[in-house]
């Protein structure tokens, strides 16, 4: 399977099963639909009004050398690795501990129902929280590293606990041999300076909310009382991404239907000096004002290319105006592990969130699901069948995912979003995956850009 796209002057055709990438020029770009399935008098004889006979020949000839090379045209064999996943001893390897199911903002798009998660607001106790590290501990195998998050709401409400678990895991990483690395996500409402000196000390990585432009921002992350909250978290947030040397740390925003142009937000927080940004498109029911629809694709795109072509630009030029965008890092020389590819994140399987009272749930967007509580962190995993139905969950149990050329980038998308649209974690959410392929297709085009420039 191959798929191919044009895009700000390049023609790329990529080997989809190999993961190959050919910068090609115009007569190959035509010809590679046609390649698989004619024979090479066919091909000149469709071609012949476009292009000489001795062209289409060198073309086709330069064909075959990629494909009897293995990188074009090549079969799928990952479908037979499955076996060997699906093997593994299952462990966990991060948990996302839910600190807080409070919050000082009423962001409308908000999927956590301003930090309550479908029940009551309430706030994680130490006990629980150091209950989280027994259990990933336990459940962990021989793995050395282990991730957990800080979550919400708003986890700088429950700060004192959330210093509390960090403490106790530095003491029991050593009795076991693991590492913990910790990252937390915050609105930086409460933020100040002896808080960004403990998070620098003790968090491997910072997630910063902020949707961009302040009308844009303002109109979707308002405070409880209705005042925006751009202008008191935008000075703090420039300080705490400059105390960490502009690494280890996002910037995360998400844009609505309000803000079709959102690669303004984006290159607006680039000008404020972030390096680090990542822009998600809102997930909502079609009944909101704010959900992306599919007639908003068109906008859409158009924006991701618009970005692309800006980004490449600025990473040309180097200096105070580049930035990563988290969308667009590709790695095409490595990338993810086979089993990675295949099954994605691994919520409900090696990835779990904890609740304040300590239940269990396959990632922090099913947490209030009853049908998804798989069991506590003093009890450990009880619904074994919710974790079978995860591990299962692969681009090859997804019909929609067996002929896209996409499978091996996305990993199938994501289950909570899956089921919250469609009812079924192995049924993807067809507007992701759209934007998905598009996000795809961008990052191929920057690394084709710099290719080019650099042959």
């Amino acid at each position: 399977m191959i798929h191919k796209f044009s895009m700000n002057g390049v023609n790329v055709v990529m080997d989809v099963n190999s993961g190959a990438v050919h910068v090609v020029d115009d007569i190959i770009y035509d010809l590679a639909d046609a390649f698989e399935n004619m024979s090479e008098a066919e091909i000149i004889n469709k071609f012949s009004d476009k292009y000489s006979e001795e062209e289409i020949k060198e073309a086709v000839s330069e064909m075959k050398e990629l494909k009897d090379n293995g990188m074009l045209f090549t079969e799928d064999e990952y479908e037979n690795v499955l076996d060997m996943v699906g093997k593994r001893q299952p462990v966990v390897k991060a948990l996302c501990l839910h600190i807080a199911h409070d919050c000082n903002l009423k962001c409308r798009y908000c999927f956590a129902e301003e930090g309550e998660y479908h029940g009551h607001r309430s706030l994680m106790s130490a006990k629980v929280g150091k209950a989280a590290i027994d259990f990933i501990i336990k459940n962990s195998g021989s793995r050395r590293n282990l991730e957990v998050d800080f979550f919400g709401g708003e986890p700088l409400m429950n700060f004192e606990v959330v210093k509390e678990i960090v403490e106790y895991a530095r003491e029991e990483e050593v009795k076991y041999g693991k590492n913990f690395r910790f990252t937390i996500t915050t609105n930086g409402i409460l933020l100040d300076d002896e808080i960004q000196d403990y998070i620098n000390k003790n968090m491997h990585n910072v997630v910063i909310s902020l949707d961009g432009r302040k009308e844009v921002n303002d109109r979707m992350r308002p405070r409880a009382g209705g005042q925006g909250s751009y202008d008191v978290i935008v000075p703090k947030f420039i300080k705490l991404a400059e105390s960490r040397n502009q690494t280890d740390y996002y910037i995360r925003g998400t844009f609505t239907r309000h803000n079709l142009d959102f690669s303004k937000d984006v290159l607006h927080m680039a000008d404020l000096g972030f390096k680090q940004i990542s822009v998600e498109p809102v997930v909502g029911e079609e009944t909101e004002d704010y959900t992306i629809r599919e007639e908003d694709l068109p906008k859409v795109y158009e924006e991701y290319e618009k970005l692309a072509c800006e980004l490449y630009e600025r990473h040309k030029e180097g200096g105070k105006r580049d930035f990563n965008f988290f969308h667009f890092m590709i790695d095409l020389s490595g990338g993810p592990c086979v089993a990675k590819r295949l099954v994605g994140c691994g919520s409900g399987t090696e990835y779990l969130a904890v609740t304040p009272e300590g239940d269990l749930y396959p990632c922090h967007q099913f947490v209030g699901l009853d049908d998804f509580k798989m069991g506590t962190v003093f009890d450990g995993v009880e619904r074994m069948d919710i974790r079978e139905e995860f591990e299962k969950c692969n681009v090859y149990a997804k019909e929609d995912c067996k002929k896209c050329w996409c499978r091996f980038y996305c990993s199938g998308g994501c289950a909570a979003n899956a089921y919250q649209l469609n009812g079924d974690i192995l049924k993807p959410y067809k507007l992701s995956c759209d934007l998905q392929k598009k996000r795809v297709e961008c990052a191929i085009m920057i690394k084709a850009k710099e290719f080019q420039e650099e042959n």
